[in-house]
């Protein structure tokens, strides 16, 4: 989340006379995330989630967020869903961008993680696995491994000025990630950035996951090796009572496969060079008048160096899946 683009009151007052939520009382920006412009917004009805979509996100694309959002909050699934307005649409447009209304996720995010942050983590991402796999729409992940080398090729000078010798660094990594991609594995949608500031925790369990905004279609195994990523590395060191629970967590709602179990290494390690790159990205191209908080790419080196040398489960703490 960030703020991009700014509105007006007398704006914000006519965009809200097509809902049924009351009149604004405040609209304060949320400096958290990079991707789009958002918006802590409080009415006379009580406290929402108002996003502007930026220029990096396809318009043709929304209407598969909202719908799955909408989809989880409806089935019980703790995330907030999109507010329609009076005409029952969810998308429409404010200050020259495409507009949403969420409700309001209570909780917030957890600063110390524990294996029990984890494993209710794990058991929450198998529930979402189980909920959409009726789903009949797709989208294809723009971030998967077609999209790294491509996205890279712009960005070798930047990646040495933050570390002499990244850029050949991360070509070696980019060949050897697409000679060893694994195929065959369950597909499904993924959330595809549950990151710690996009789950909410209340009480010690979930109530809220947010920002769905990298979600598609991939393997369903990559969604847990990016929160492996995420969770269970404390400073490139990876905390193996972490990956124990939030494997358990996840197998108390699906049953990982043996082709996923082995695959796990190399998607960790193709899911660190992701967001190493659209880290990378952001860190040289985000306007220093921008409201947002960036986020330093080199914390993924480590990540990926670990798996250089962890080639089997067994060496990410993944020895017995079950119990």
């Amino acid at each position: 989340m960030a703020v991009y683009t700014n509105v007006s009151q007398n704006d914000l007052r006519h965009f809200l006379l097509d809902f049924d939520i009351g009149d604004a009382i405040s609209l304060h920006g949320i400096t958290e995330g990079i991707e789009n412009t958002n918006f802590r917004l409080r009415t006379t009805t009580g406290l929402y989630i108002l996003t502007l979509y930026e220029k990096r996100v396809n318009p043709r694309d929304l209407p598969f967020f909202l719908t799955l959002i909408d989809h989880l909050a409806k089935s019980g699934f703790p995330c907030p869903g999109p507010i329609a307005a009076l005409n029952g649409e969810f998308l429409h447009e404010l200050s020259g961008r495409p507009a949403a209304i969420v409700k309001f996720a209570t909780g917030a995010w957890p600063r110390k993680i524990t294996p029990d942050h984890c494993h209710e983590l794990g058991s929450v991402l198998g529930r979402l696995h189980k909920a959409t796999a009726s789903l009949k729409f797709t989208r294809k992940n723009n971030y998967g491994l077609s999209a790294w080398r491509s996205a890279f090729s712009t960005l070798g000078r930047y990646a040495n000025e933050l570390e002499a010798g990244l850029d050949k660094w991360i070509e070696e990594e980019l060949v050897i990630l697409e000679s060893s991609w694994p195929s065959g594995l369950p597909v499904g949608i993924i959330h595809g950035d549950l990151f710690p500031d996009n789950v909410f925790f209340e009480h010690g369990r979930v109530s809220g996951l947010i920002d769905f905004y990298f979600a598609s279609t991939d393997a369903l195994a990559l969604d847990l090796a990016i929160c492996i990523n995420a969770w269970c590395f404390e400073e490139g060191c990876l905390d193996i009572g972490r990956t124990k629970a939030l494997i358990a967590g996840y197998q108390n709602n699906r049953q990982l496969q043996n082709l996923e179990r082995e695959a796990l290494p190399i998607l960790g390690r193709g899911a660190a060079m992701r967001f190493l790159i659209t880290r990378l990205h952001d860190w040289f191209f985000t306007p220093s008048d921008v409201l947002a908080q960036r986020k330093d790419p080199l914390d993924f080196v480590p990540i990926i160096q670990h798996y250089q040398t962890a080639f089997d489960p067994e060496a990410i703490g993944l020895g017995s899946l079950h119990g």
